[in-house]
């Protein structure tokens, strides 16, 4: 990899993540040698991949690349590269482009689409874990309707305008509700000779409330927001199947729709050389109160691939930005404390609360000591994820892209970049490997 001999102990942190670029901005210019890699050269900011999805914003605008974080870090480095394993009897790490060797290691890959075994819906539906995947998912949108213009067959013109979507929690939701906005005010638009009312938008969700992991308030004022958008909401349903054509479920029920997003689950990105024992179910890492791998005295994990174990958080804590961050900035201190031969502060996580937002003044908002909705809601939503996004040019322009979209209800993003072409059984390679 090229990495510079260096005194100081070598860090290497694989992902940059939100845990890994805040353990990284908290190691600026310690007496370390750090080596962030990723196999994308920017970082995203997940929560606003649905607004991509949906043409509201480009895809630059989520995006941050990573050299510009570091590049004024002392001693510090980034390579582009795809981590394959870990030895952790050398301490190497094994990448596409070479190895190297570590003095502590920090694991920070985030998460995956999980399909729970399904093979069949893994090819024919839809993730949206990443900025290729939301790109997809705009192209094929918009791709549908142009082809529902063209067909004479009224079922495959209806298959082509049935959207579906699979789970019930923020993605889900976010993501219904942009979907119910374009067909409101800017599909009819943009096809006057198709008939978008017959646009549908289905939400299963296997529980029996939406947004399940927030307050049954927000779940009910949720559902009443994407009810009164058009959404049909679909609870206590499993989707079983998916052939590319034809959505089964554990009921009666069946959806013919060209087009399936997936946003039930996601997994740990675990990379093969641990132990199985250091492995937790969901494919995490199992850490103590400092994010030290069980069993390894110099391989730590934080974020989203993390699983510590408290009363409190007996499935580890949520897979969300918040405890990533929150992890990352910890750790850079525990770090060094453990060079310097301190103890090492726990882990404590400050929920600072859960929100999402289901359209144009519509929202609801969980803090630890008051629930609210509606267009406050909507507000305080804008400016946390406005606020969260690295850099000030990502800033302007996602301001200034709501301001325009809130005066014109207009989404200008719509393009189709690049066609997307469905997998065909033979060639299929899932999508984030």
């Amino acid at each position: 990899m090229n990495i510079p001999r260096s005194s100081f102990p070598r860090i290497i942190i694989i992902g940059g993540g939100f845990a890994g670029i805040a353990l990284a901005k908290k190691l600026r210019n310690k007496n370390v040698q750090v080596v962030l890699l990723d196999k994308h050269n920017y970082h995203t900011f997940q929560p606003l991949l649905y607004q991509v999805a949906t043409g509201g914003l480009e895809a630059g605008s989520i995006a941050y690349p990573i050299r510009k974080v570091v590049q004024e870090y002392d001693n510090f480095y980034f390579r582009l590269a795809q981590v394959k394993e870990i030895d952790t009897e050398t301490r190497k790490v094994t990448a596409d482009i070479g190895d190297l060797y570590y003095d502590y290691l920090v694991i920070a890959t985030g998460s995956k689409t999980n399909y729970f075994g399904n093979k069949e819906i893994e090819k024919n539906s839809m993730a949206m874990k990443t900025i290729p995947q939301s790109l997809n998912i705009r192209s094929l949108i918009l791709e549908n309707f142009e082809q529902a213009l063209l067909t004479n067959d009224i079922n495959e013109r209806l298959s082509l305008m049935n959207f579906v979507i699979v789970g019930g929690g923020p993605t889900g939701v976010e993501l219904a509700g942009a979907l119910a906005e374009m067909k409101k005010a800017i599909l009819p638009k943009d096809y006057p000779d198709l008939d978008v009312r017959k646009m549908e938008i289905n939400l299963i969700q296997g529980t029996d409330k939406i947004l399940d992991a927030m307050s049954p308030k927000a779940s009910r004022k949720a559902e009443e927001f994407l009810s009164g958008l058009g959404v049909s909401i679909w609870k206590n349903i499993r989707v079983t199947n998916y052939d590319g054509k034809t959505v089964t479920t554990n009921s009666d029920l069946t959806f013919d729709s060209a087009t399936v997003i997936w946003t039930a689950g996601v997994k740990g990105a675990v990379i093969k050389g641990l132990k199985p024992e250091a492995l937790a179910g969901n494919e995490r890492i199992k850490v103590d109160e400092f994010n030290q791998v069980l069993g390894y005295e110099n391989i730590f994990a934080i974020g989203d691939i993390a699983t510590m174990v408290s009363d409190t958080y007996p499935m580890g804590h949520p897979m969300m930005a918040q405890p990533a961050l929150q992890q990352g900035a910890l750790l850079a201190q525990n770090i060094i404390r453990k060079i310097q031969k301190q103890k090492m502060k726990p882990f404590v996580y400050n929920d600072k609360g859960s929100m999402a937002t289901i359209g144009r003044n519509k929202a609801v908002v969980d803090l630890p000591r008051w629930h609210f909705n509606g267009v406050f809601a909507w507000f305080v939503w804008m400016f946390v994820h406005l606020f969260s996004l690295i850099g000030f040019k990502n800033k302007a322009v996602v301001f200034m892209n709501w301001v325009y979209n809130y005066i014109r209800f207009d989404r200008e993003g719509r393009l189709i970049i690049r066609p997307y072409k469905k997998k065909s059984s033979q060639s299929f390679i899932p999508d984030e490997l």
